[in-house]
């Protein structure tokens, strides 16, 4: 890298601080590179991105960004993985972890708020955000239904009986 790229490699890191929901750093030594693009396609189709960043460089773009304390998190071969749902990207790293044990979590940030490796994986043990959407548009709608079923159940039982009467008086 010039230093053109590396001064457009830090503002780019920066703005990934600056914005993102939750940081995730892990060790990644002797992961093959197979299982590397596997982590990427995996945090990718969640809506989550992983980057191999050379320490130095992203100690200097975490200056004055809200995750600044996990500067020392930065040591040996790491990757970060970000995203802008706070959950994503700890998911994701976690679950692949898991499988693979040349990931380790080294810990993360969400917001200001500072993780170790056990606040990460506690993380993402909680559901997204779209998950949360979906559980409350479920809770919201529920009682709605059930006042449609009630307010409806009256009108059909009345046309029941019409019906009823209406089928007694052709057979007579």
């Amino acid at each position: 890298m010039d230093r053109a790229e590396k001064r457009e490699f830090v503002t780019h890191l920066n703005q990934v601080f600056n914005s993102t929901g939750s940081v995730v750093v892990a060790h990644y030594a002797g992961l093959t590179v197979a299982q590397m693009n596997d982590l990427r396609s995996r945090m990718r189709a969640a809506g989550g991105t992983v980057k191999v960043a050379k320490n130095r460089l992203a100690k200097i773009a975490l200056q004055g960004t809200p995750p600044e304390g996990i500067n020392a998190l930065f040591q040996g071969q790491t990757l970060i993985a970000y995203s802008d749902d706070p959950i994503v990207a700890p998911k994701v790293a976690s679950e692949f972890a898991k499988a693979n044990d040349n990931l380790v979590i080294l810990g993360g940030s969400m917001g200001t708020t500072e993780l170790d490796a056990d606040g990460v994986k506690a993380l993402a043990a909680l559901p997204s955000l779209d998950e949360l959407r979906a559980r409350l548009v479920g809770m919201i709608s529920t009682p709605a239904t059930r006042i449609a079923q009630v307010v409806n159940a009256p009108a059909g039982q009345l046309a029941r009986v019409f019906n009823a009467y209406a089928q007694k008086d052709e057979a007579a």
